[in-house]
């Protein structure tokens, strides 16, 4: 019989036959065994409880050496690989399957980052990988300039999950180039210019979309795209107003305030921001406003319920258009809704989105209404792997396993009773601030107190997050002053997985807070 080694016990416990994946999934993986793994923190906490069980079997890993790789990474790799690189000890990837992946060394993690909130159903879910073997076996590669049925059979699919006028795809294979497409076809359809978003924005990484952007971290000192103008993010936690129930949340911020039911003084005051950036900033005629329904990179950070309501209508009355940038929260990971503009009762212009449409598959795709697509078809544009067959055939699969498997409802539940959790952490530790997010998309903003709310240093903020990482599971930064936690997992977890977090979270905030 097989058994597994939990990576933070230094024993073994046979396997009980509990599945790491979904309910609604587990029925694919019955009979799988378990293998033994290595314990990769040799001074467990007596009081930490074990890793939820996996009744799967990775590889033994046999290729290069990490020592060999890391040469390779700092001698063949841009420079930007390291820079990027998470971790003083990197982690050494070699497998995953569903919520878990394993490193070289056969160490089991409890992945909640989801290659930056990229995988939705599940590292290399069944079906999904089903599907990619089906196409590899037909066609893997033609272009638009030709008919294939996987494009139009996906096109149609996704299109179906949009509400009317939203019925027009194009393809793309990232999410970046969705966002540098949106803002070619947002000018072109008003014949304006200017564009506007958030501060503490993400849009993407190309030359145009990093005008969007609004993070310094993420600037060169060079010119990227202008005519982009960014207005105050209406944070309630972190912003100049805020109070204890502006947010579309299970959990609120603890500033109080006297609002009226139905009414928000802090959603007022923000408005009020951006009719002040619309008389000083940009001229009276503008191309479009991009806004995250959460933002990603920022740190899962909220609006107050009706800004996005009143923003898309001061930005129509201008003669822009409105576009979701969903890359993060579509899919279902917001859990109430399919797409994150659905919980602030908006309709959108354009849609773009990536990420999880291809549970990790590259790909991307920007959904708009008949009369703005028709205004692109004003010149040739090509796409040489856009709506592949092979991303469309993954893709597709995506959409399938969301509903087969319960995947939404998942993320709604599980990330409220994360989130319900979080809280009451948060009102125990001074220096958990504010927790927030809605279904999957969470973030935890970290601060030295809360009264002044200043960020946590990024010392303490490495310490913790390495702590946590020993400790087995994997977690992400975020923020403006890279002062948040975020989670965003694979949409496939349970409660007993989300339970073994909150001990490594309480357990790595102990420790530090020992320190002090």
């Amino acid at each position: 019989m097989f058994k597994v080694v939990h990576r933070l016990a230094g024993r073994c416990a046979v396997v009980s036959g509990q599945s790491c994946c979904s309910p609604a999934s587990a029925k694919l993986h019955l009979g799988v065994v378990a293998v033994c793994q290595k314990p990769a923190h040799r001074h467990r906490p007596a009081d930490l409880p074990e890793m939820p069980s996996c009744d799967f079997k990775p590889g033994e890993y046999k290729g290069m050496s990490k020592e060999r790789i890391m040469e390779i990474r700092r001698k063949n790799c841009n420079p930007m690989t390291m820079k990027i690189t998470y971790y003083k000890k990197p982690v050494f990837l070699h497998q995953g399957y569903m919520q878990w992946l394993w490193d070289f060394d056969g160490n089991r993690y409890l992945d909640l980052f989801a290659g930056v909130a990229t995988v939705s159903v599940g590292h290399c879910h069944p079906k999904v990988a089903a599907a990619l073997q089906r196409q590899l076996n037909k066609l893997w590669h033609t272009t638009n300039i030709y008919v294939n049925p996987t494009l139009h059979e996906y096109s149609e699919k996704l299109a179906s999950h949009l509400p009317d006028p939203l019925k027009v795809v194009y393809l793309t294979n990232s999410g970046s180039e969705a966002n540098d497409l949106a803002m070619l076809m947002a000018r072109l359809h008003t014949g304006n210019f200017d564009l506007l978003t958030l501060r503490g924005s993400y849009h993407g990484g190309t030359q145009q979309t990093m005008g969007l952007t609004s993070n310094s971290s993420y600037k060169y000192p060079i010119a990227t795209s202008s005519g982009c103008t960014h207005t105050m993010c209406p944070d309630v936690f972190r912003g100049p107003w805020g109070g204890s129930h502006c947010r579309d949340s299970p959990v609120q911020t603890t500033r109080q305030c006297s609002c009226a039911q139905g009414h928000c003084m802090a959603n007022d005051q923000y408005i009020g921001q951006l009719k002040e950036t619309f008389a000083t900033s940009v001229p009276s005629r503008i191309a479009g406003f991009f806004g995250e329904p959460i933002q990603g990179m920022g740190g899962a950070v909220q609006y107050p319920k009706n800004y996005l309501k009143e923003a898309y209508q001061l930005v129509r009355e201008r003669g822009g258009v409105c576009i979701a940038d969903e890359v993060q929260t579509g899919f279902g990971r917001t859990g109430s809704h399919f797409w994150g503009f659905q919980g602030h009762d908006v309709l959108p212009d354009m849609v773009t989105m990536a990420k999880g449409i291809g549970d990790g598959f590259p790909m991307g795709a920007v959904v708009t209404t008949p009369e703005i697509a028709a205004s692109f078809a004003k010149a040739f544009h090509f796409n040489t792997f856009g709506g592949g067959p092979l991303a469309c055939a993954v893709a597709s699969s995506v959409l399938d396993t969301i509903k087969e498997d319960g995947t939404q409802q998942n993320s709604h539940n599980v990330g409220t009773y994360l989130m319900t959790e979080l809280a009451k952490l948060r009102d125990t530790y001074e220096i958990i601030g504010d927790v927030r997010g809605k279904g999957l998309q969470i973030g935890v903003e970290m601060v030295t107190n809360k009264a002044s709310r200043d960020p946590l240093s990024p010392e303490a903020m490495s310490e913790i997050f390495e702590d946590i990482k020993e400790m087995g599971v994997l977690i992400g930064k975020g923020g403006v002053y890279g002062q948040a936690f975020r989670i965003q997992p694979p949409m496939c977890i349970t409660k007993e997985d989300v339970k073994f977090f909150l001990a490594v979270f309480k357990k790595a905030i102990q420790r530090y807070m020992d320190k002090e």
